[in-house]
């Protein structure tokens, strides 16, 4: 029979999800959501509830926001990011 106590395994599991990147993404974009149901319920003075809120955001707005997202998460681009790592392989190489 199974522990209703969770373990050491089962904790450390569930923090590497919540600091998956997927998961991360996932709450965004749930947050993302949330706050259009917020505004269109204001907007049409009712509540539209999760499931249309949900459809709507995903038609009107969740691929120029992913593609905000994306561009907002990428490292800046260094001129001499692969080149200087080659370098300092070889330099550490030699010693």
């Amino acid at each position: 029979m199974a522990s209703p106590f969770p373990s050491e395994s089962d904790s450390s599991s569930r923090e590497f999800v919540k600091k998956s990147s997927l998961y991360q993404e996932f709450l965004a974009e749930r947050e993302e959501i949330l706050k259009h149901k917020w505004l269109e319920s204001e907007r049409l003075g009712y509540d539209i509830g999760f499931e249309r809120a949900l459809l709507d955001w995903i038609r009107k707005h969740r691929e120029s926001w992913r593609a905000s997202r994306r561009t907002r998460q990428q490292p800046p681009a260094d001129s001499n990011g692969p080149a200087r790592k080659q370098e300092e392989r070889t330099d550490n190489n030699r010693r």
